[in-house]
């Protein structure tokens, strides 16, 4: 096990990360930029290292900097969580040159499933369905519209790097795709640096389920089971809960050993996500590999009972896993709600700014993620995630109605949030049934739905 890691992020993952170390009797070193010097997760690491200004760019993304901190606190590993430097090939390759462990999959796979064509290709290798679309990028308008014609409208573009629904354009006739196509390449380009985009067969409101999976270095691989993620607006989850009500226990385990097969291939070790779209008829099809641990990686923890980021770190030092597939047990129904300091009666516009009180609620059933108190200002700098309730049941029903109670206790003033627009979808009939998919935030809260200031993890 090591002795000293470095944790290359911040807020509630950050702290998330400090007390696995602190469980597994790990010393730990936290960074932070200037708009975090007074960060909750500060006090839970044994040491802190200040990197740089409040720009991503100049601190929490700047490779060099936290290299130096690395290499000054003299640690033998970096947690990268989830967001900024975790899906950076490059950053894992420089990690590794300094002999120091990358907490994630090796650069190779990163940056083999990270390119989206590519990891369709991977999918084909293995047998898994994948979205009819292009054969590889796509690089200019006559190809598209060639592509468009032989799979048919709606089609959807896709940036080839990145995520989080940049570089993303539908299109349902030539014009659209005409324009669509030089906007996903100037989006993508703005945001990765990477222009390239591929064509996809856009799939009308399906559900979106993803399946995590573990894998140790020497060859063992799990699945945990699913996530249903289905509740988003512009592809931004807001809401997920396992297991996912459409899935079967058939469907499990089909979904299951389709997303080995994937990481087999891709010769991946460390936590991952196996992303799929699964249509009306209940045929799924395989969208793309998160190289890393997800924010909603704590709906598979309470389901499960395994810690994901105790994993993580027993993975990256090298032990085996301590279970295989026949000792997966799920137990229960939980669900998760992303807090974000956001307006969605303004285009989900950022509200920073000074949490007057904060007040969390508590009960049978309940966890909340956070890294707020009462007294921290928000900044602006970063996303606007406050927390992650969860609520953990027997049943389905059970988990909503808790975390219906939950929302109605939780007092966040001084700054806007989205717990309201939480409660009004936990009370939506359609969710209430299950019957909910992608397009449900569009369909029942469209004015709550509208484009919003996007900012970097």
């Amino acid at each position: 096990m090591f002795r000293r890691v470095l944790v290359a992020n911040r807020g509630e993952i950050a702290q998330r990360i400090l007390r696995a170390c602190r469980e597994l009797g790990i010393e730990s070193v936290a960074v932070y930029s200037q708009a975090d010097a007074d960060a909750l997760y500060l006090r839970q690491a044994d040491e802190t290292i200040c990197i740089g200004q409040a720009p991503a760019a100049r601190s929490y993304l700047h490779i060099p900097a936290i290299i130096s901190a690395a290499e000054i606190a003299d640690v033998e590993a970096i947690a990268p969580g989830y967001g900024f430097l975790s899906e950076n090939e490059h950053f894992a390759e420089v990690c590794r040159s300094c002999n120091i462990a990358f907490i994630g999959p090796d650069p190779e796979t990163i940056a083999a499933v990270g390119n989206k064509s590519n990891a369709r290709e991977m999918a084909k290798r293995a047998k898994v369905p994948i979205v009819p679309g292009s054969d590889g990028p796509v690089d200019d308008e006559a190809t598209a519209l060639k592509v468009a014609s032989k799979i048919g409208y709606p089609v959807i573009l896709k940036a080839t790097s990145g995520g989080g629904g940049r570089g993303m354009r539908i299109a349902r006739n030539d014009p659209s795709l005409v324009n669509g196509f030089h906007a996903a390449r100037a989006e993508a380009e703005a945001a990765f640096g990477d222009s390239t985009v591929y064509i996809e067969k856009y799939v009308e409101n399906p559900r979106h389920v993803e399946i995590q999976i573990l894998g140790d270095k020497h060859g063992n691989l799990v699945h945990l089971g699913e996530r249903d993620c289905s509740v988003q607006r512009r592809h931004q989850k807001l809401i997920e809960e396992s297991p996912s009500p459409v899935v079967s226990p058939e469907m499990r385990k089909e979904m299951g050993d389709a997303a080995l097969r994937i990481a087999r291939e891709a010769r991946y070790h460390n936590a991952g996500t196996v992303e799929f779209l699964v249509d009306r008829s209940g045929r799924f099809y395989f969208i793309e590999v998160n190289a890393r641990i997800q924010v909603e990686h704590t709906v598979t923890e309470m389901v499960t009972g395994i810690d994901l980021i105790h994993q993580q770190l027993l993975i990256a030092s090298g032990e085996r896993l301590a279970f295989n597939q026949g000792d997966i047990r799920w137990s229960g129904h939980a669900i998760e709600c992303r807090i974000n300091a956001e307006d969605p009666d303004d285009g989900f516009r950022p509200s920073p700014g000074l949490v007057k009180s904060f007040v969390p609620p508590g009960g049978p059933g309940i966890r909340l993620d956070s890294h707020v108190y009462g007294g921290y200002r928000i900044p602006s700098n970063y996303d606007s995630m406050i927390g992650k309730l969860l609520a953990h049941r027997s049943s389905r029903s059970a988990a909503l109605a808790t975390m219906r109670r939950a929302l109605g206790e939780f007092v966040i003033d001084g700054v806007k949030t989205t717990l309201p627009l939480h409660q009004r979808i936990l009370e939506h009939a359609e969710f209430i049934a299950a019957r909910h998919d992608t397009g449900f935030v569009e369909r029942h809260f469209p004015q709550k739905a509208a484009v919003g200031k996007e900012r970097t993890r």
